[in-house]
């Protein structure tokens, strides 16, 4: 199920130094203190016992989860869960739709009364993202969308697929014209880092480029691609598993301003083991 049919149906503090002298150490490595979960990975299994699965998805390790829907849930039952697992949810994805101006306030009024830090955009329709001037439109709306979150003390980001990184027919990058054409304290990036890959872009270059602005990233791995017309499916694979350079990705984590590292896999074959490879490899992780 896609991503955006599924949501319509509905810095660096977590990477602790073992050193303080890190600066001057050679041997100097970082792990990820909170490994999370993007709970898309298990939806299925949350659709038919949305409270047991959150407690196998913290039995597992997990010790942060972003939401993408609450499955009839209302904001205090979905705390209540949280709490009793010792679950920390600090992000939630919701649907372009709902960035609207007549939608934007109830989605921000629950997005408060769950407890989230951070409100992402999912998902950009096609017909809103075919043009330079389309992509100016939108970069208007997540500023508006972002002002208001602001006011209501939470952060407003987006979340990338392989699309933005499409040259459109003047030769611009999408992306890149939403860096450029949205305020960096009212718009933030959660980076998909097997999108961007997947994409043939070079997520550090933006790190670099754009620092301190991509407070969370979704982790989920992906092996070379058999052919350049190779699908998604065919190729992402758990942490861990295939090729990207997780290492070389997370030592610029400070550079970026990562918060929050969010495992997910949009079709695991195994969602329950899935989610702990994927853990384990993180949890373990030096770089």
């Amino acid at each position: 199920m896609e991503r955006r049919a599924f949501l319509g149906s509905l810095a660096a503090a977590t990477v602790l130094p073992r050193f303080s002298t890190a600066a001057l150490d050679p041997l100097f490595r970082t792990r990820i203190a909170k490994v999370g979960i993007q709970l898309y990975t298990v939806r299925d299994l949350l659709k038919a016992d949305f409270e047991g699965t959150i407690a196998k998805v913290a039995q597992t390790g997990y010790r942060e989860v972003e939401f993408a829907g609450y499955f009839d849930h209302t904001p205090a039952q979905v705390r209540a869960v949280l709490d009793k697992n010792g679950l920390l949810a600090p992000s939630c994805h919701v649907g372009y739709d709902n960035t609207a101006e007549d939608k934007w306030p109830a989605t921000l009024e629950t997005v408060k009364a769950v407890g989230h830090q951070y409100v992402v955009c999912a998902w950009i329709p096609e017909e809103s993202r075919k043009t330079a001037d389309d992509w100016k439109r939108t970069c208007d709306r997540f500023n508006k969308a972002g002002q208001a979150a602001q006011a209501a003390g939470v952060q407003f980001a987006y979340h990338n697929h392989n699309f933005e990184f499409a040259p459109l027919a003047g030769g611009q990058v999408p992306y890149d014209l939403l860096l450029a054409g949205t305020d960096s304290k009212l718009v933030q990036l959660e980076v998909d880092l097997f999108w961007i890959t997947f994409a043939g872009a070079d997520p550090v270059s933006y790190f670099m480029k754009y620092q301190g602005r991509f407070p969370m990233v979704h982790v989920k791995d992906m092996i070379k691609k058999p052919t350049p017309a190779a699908t998604p499916e065919q190729v992402m694979v758990d942490v861990g598993k295939g090729s990207i350079d997780w290492k070389a990705i997370f030592a610029h984590s400070g550079h970026a301003g990562i918060q929050h590292y969010f495992v997910e896999y949009d079709q695991p074959p195994q969602p329950l083991a899935d989610i702990k490879t994927s853990f384990d490899y993180l949890n373990g992780l030096e770089f």
